[in-house]
């Protein structure tokens, strides 16, 4: 199974890139994972909804077909780590790939929110770009980490 986090957005600081890299080559060969970006769309006079239909379009080409489709939505899932765990989990148990959409500055076409296998919210606050990647790409390693054993996410 493979993890794919698909990022509508501009190239990020090194500092961004740099941390989602360290936590992805941490990842189980068994549970492959990469960050690709998505161009977003020239603003110009177009509307948003010919913007978010230009990012879908970018988006769908980006990603494997039958995967399981995960939106991060400010009205999403609330999940603490130990139940992103039992999420990715079942994740792993029904085998499909998995895309991890965040969208861009306009959000994602309303269509992937409905489309959607599930609906995760990062925070109750509003982050920058860079830091929503490099915060899933971690959270991700630290739910690996919890489903193995792993010393890394320690509770209490």
């Amino acid at each position: 199974m493979k993890l794919a986090v698909l990022a509508v957005g501009h190239r990020q600081p090194d500092w961004v890139n740099e941390g989602c890299a360290e936590y992805l080559k941490r990842m189980p060969r068994e549970l492959a994972a990469s960050v690709t970006e998505i161009k977003p769309e020239a603003r110009g006079s177009k509307t948003r909804e010919q913007l978010l239909a230009a990012e879908k379009s970018r988006i769908r080409d980006a990603m494997a077909a039958g995967s399981r489709l995960v939106v991060l939505d400010e009205k999403g899932d609330d999940l603490t780590t130990l139940k992103l765990a039992k999420r990715l989990e079942t994740w792993m148990q029904d085998g499909r790939d998995v895309a991890l959409l965040i969208g861009g500055a306009d959000g994602l076409d309303e269509e992937f929110k409905q489309q959607a296998d599930d609906r995760l919210r990062l925070s109750s606050l509003t982050l920058p770009h860079g830091m929503a990647r490099l915060l899933l790409c971690e959270q991700l390693y630290r739910a690996v980490s919890v489903l193995k054993n792993h010393p890394y996410h320690r509770e209490g």
